[in-house]
């Protein structure tokens, strides 16, 4: 097994296990330019390895109490659908636009990494969001479908597990404190992730061999992620991902121009 694998497959983990995110978009360049693997290929093998990874992680979390199963089936029902959609979509969409769009989901999530947070307000907040179990009773939840298709398309077309995105949308729509959200998008980038993987199955080269070392590799790394989360503020190692993310997302584009 390669360093390469080792050093792209713990990274995955680590931040799968953190964050409850991020673990496709270090996956499918890692897969796509350190291995030299064809990019639909990569698409659809960073799906597999992000579903597996994400399967374990969100198990840890739940034995924590840390996933909400009322609206992890809500949003991975809607998702998968999409992100099996979309993966029918990715099979036929230019491999240019593909990566273009993937640049462009890095940049958002680098955004999303580095932007400053904002204060919670002590008075005229959402009832939802200082909710400790997240079980408000005030779930939004056609706004939850909606985001869950939305997102499972983009993980179709381009192989991201949308972990970044579904977190903040579980906080602020669902009202789950930070673990839940982190714990319960696992679990629904666990399913919209499978059913991509599926969405690809006999329509691209899987080298199956290198999907498992990789996959070890990340759930070794998911499970020192998840520790962790639980233990360290996660605010620096945010910012320094961002900063990562800028840097890959304008390789991506840069290699695709040329």
């Amino acid at each position: 097994m390669s360093m390469a694998v080792v050093i792209a497959g713990l990274l995955t983990g680590l931040l799968l296990g953190i964050f409850g995110s991020g673990g496709s978009i270090i996956t499918m360049p890692a897969l796509l330019y350190l291995l030299d693997v064809e990019p639909k290929s990569a698409i659809a093998m960073s799906l597999g390895i992000v579903a597996i990874t994400a399967t374990i992680t969100a198990i840890q979390h739940g034995f924590r109490g840390n996933v909400n199963l009322k609206i992890t089936a809500i949003f991975g029902i809607f998702g998968v659908v999409g992100t099996y959609l979309g993966a029918l979509l990715g099979v036929i969409t230019p491999v240019a636009i593909q990566l273009g769009i993937f640049a462009l989901v890095m940049y958002a999530a680098a955004w999303k990494m580095l932007k400053p947070q904002p204060q919670h307000k002590s008075a005229g907040a959402s009832a939802t969001v200082d909710c400790p179990d997240g079980n408000c009773g005030q779930f939004q939840y056609t706004h939850i479908a909606v985001h869950g298709i939305a997102v499972g398309i983009l993980t179709g077309v381009v192989g991201v597990g949308g972990g970044f995105l579904i977190v903040p949308a579980l906080v602020l729509l669902s009202g789950l404190p930070m673990r839940q959200a982190v714990g319960t998008s696992l679990a629904i980038v666990a399913l919209k992730s499978f059913a991509g993987f599926a969405g690809y199955l006999g329509a691209v080269q899987i080298d199956y061999g290198l999907l498992a070392g990789f996959t070890v590799i990340a759930v070794i790394g998911s499970v020192v992620g998840s520790l962790i989360g639980q233990r360290l503020p996660a605010e620096t190692l945010k910012r320094g991902f961002g900063g990562f993310l800028l840097l890959v997302a304008s390789y991506i584009l840069f290699k695709s121009v040329i």
